[in-house]
C-alpha cells in the first residue's frame, strides 16, 4: 500500500521552495506534483541579508523572517497538495527542511538554525507537519549535515559498482556509495553554485550565471584558484559541513581580486566548485565509475564541462538516469525523512555526520 507525504526545501541559495507530493512504496518513489514556489524578492533580500551579515540581525526581524517564511512554506504545500490529486485526509505528513539561516558545527557551542515556522505550516494545512531536522543529530555530536544522504543509499545504491551522488546547489556535497556495502560516506565538498550567484549578482545583478555561459568566457586565474584551494576547509577530513555563513562574498573579497577581470574570478569559481567536487570523489571514493548529479548545478553547463574534464574515472550523470528528477531530490528526500519519524525510525547516517548513534530526526507539529 502506498502512503502519501509532503516534501519542502529550500537551500542555500535561498531563491525558493521546492514542493513535492510524493508516494513511497516498499523500495519505490511515484511523485504525484511539483511545484517551485519562488520567494518574493524583497523576502528573499532580507534572507540573504541576514545570512550575509548575522551579527547584524536583531531579535524581532528574525522572528518576523520565520513567520514569513513559514507562510510561503505553507503555501507551496497547499498549492502542491492541490495539485496531486489527493486530498489533505490522503497526506500522512509534511518534511519541512525549513531555512538555513546559519549553520555552525564546529562552534563553541555547535548549533545549526532553520526559519520557517512548522506550526504555521502545520495549522494551514491540516496536516501533521515533521520539522527541525537536524537538532536531534547535531545533540548526538553530529554536523547535522548532510541529511540527504540517507535517502541517496536508499534509492540509488547498487551492488554492480562504486556511485557517487553529488548535490550541488548553493554548497556542494557528495555522497559515496560503495557496491560492497562498507560506509556511506558523505560530506560538503565546499562551494557549489552559491559563490557563483553571489559574485554575478553583485557584478552584474543578475540572480545566478545562467548555464554558467560568464563563467565559460572567462579565463581561469591560476594563481587565485591556488589561493582558494590552500583554505583549511577543504584539507579538513569528513565529516565536514560548511554553509554561506563562511563560502559568502566577505570570503571571496578577502582574496585578491581588485586587479582581476570580474569575469575572470567568475570562471576561477567555477573551476574551484569543479576541482574540489571531483577531488572529493577521488579521495574517498576513487573506484566509482559513475557520478550521479542532483540539484540545480547541473544547469550549470560550464561546471558539469569542468568537473567531468577535473575527474580521472567516474563519468557525470544526471540521477534521472537511475529514477529521480534531479530538481526534486532533496524536496522528496524530506518527505522520505517525514515518512521514517512518523515510523519511529532514525533517519541520520552517523559515519556521514559523526553522530555517535542513529537517531530519529525531527520535530512533530500537530493541526
Amino acid at each position: 500500500m502506498t502512503d502519501y507525504y509532503v516534501g519542502l526545501m529550500s537551500g542555500t541559495s535561498m531563491d525558493g521552495i521546492d514542493a513535492v507530493v510524493a508516494g513511497f512504496g516498499e523500495s519505490s518513489v511515484d511523485i504525484l506534483a511539483t511545484y517551485s514556489y519562488p520567494y518574493p524578492a524583497p523576502l528573499r533580500d532580507a534572507l540573504l541579508d541576514a545570512a550575509r551579515e548575522p551579527l547584524g540581525v536583531e531579535l524581532d526581524p528574525t522572528g518576523d523572517l520565520h513567520k514569513r517564511v513559514g507562510e510561503c512554506f505553507r503555501d507551496a504545500a497547499l498549492k502542491v497538495i492541490g495539485d496531486s490529486g489527493v486530498t489533505r485526509d490522503d497526506i500522512v505528513a509534511i518534511g519541512s527542511h525549513g531555512q538555513t539561516l546559519r549553520h555552525q558545527p564546529n562552534a563553541e557551542t555547535p548549533f545549526s538554525l532553520q526559519i520557517g515556522d512548522a506550526a504555521i505550516i502545520a495549522a494551514g494545512c491540516k496536516v501533521t507537519t515533521v520539522a527541525n531536522f537536524r537538532a536531534a543529530d547535531m545533540a548526538a555530536g553530529g554536523q547535522g549535515a548532510p541529511l540527504v544522504p540517507p535517502f541517496h543509499q536508499h534509492l540509488f545504491a547498487s551492488d554492480d559498482g562504486d556511485r557517487v551522488v553529488a548535490n550541488i546547489g548553493g554548497i556542494a556535497n557528495i555522497t559515496t556509495l560503495p557496491a560492497d556495502g562498507t560506509d556511506v560516506i558523505g560530506f560538503d565538498t565546499g562551494p557549489g553554485n552559491g559563490l557563483m550567484d553571489a559574485w554575478i549578482r553583485h557584478q552584474l545583478g543578475h540572480p545566478f550565471d545562467d548555464a554558467g555561459t560568464w563563467a565559460a568566457s572567462g579565463n581561469v586565474v591560476e594563481s587565485l584558484l591556488k589561493q582558494f584551494l590552500r583554505d583549511s576547509y577543504f584539507e579538513l577530513p569528513a565529516p565536514k559541513s560548511t554553509g554561506f555563513e563562511y563560502f559568502n562574498l566577505r570570503w571571496l573579497r578577502a582574496f585578491d581580486i581588485n586587479e582581476l577581470h570580474a569575469v575572470d574570478v567568475q570562471a576561477t569559481l567555477c573551476e574551484l566548485s569543479a576541482r574540489t567536487i571531483a577531488d572529493s570523489v577521488q579521495d574517498y571514493c576513487f573506484k566509482a565509475k559513475k557520478l550521479f548529479v542532483c540539484g540545480g548545478g547541473l544547469k550549470n553547463l560550464e561546471l558539469m564541462r569542468r568537473l567531468q574534464r577535473n575527474l580521472a574515472v567516474a563519468t557525470v550523470h544526471s540521477t534521472a538516469e537511475v529514477g529521480l528528477d534531479p530538481d526534486w531530490v532533496e524536496a522528496v528526500a524530506f518527505a522520505w525523512m517525514a515518512r521514517r519519524t512518523i515510523a519511529g525510525l532514525p533517519s541520520n547516517l552517523p559515519s556521514v555526520t559523526g553522530a555517535s548513534h542513529a537517531v530519529i530526526l525531527g520535530e512533530l507539529h500537530y493541526p
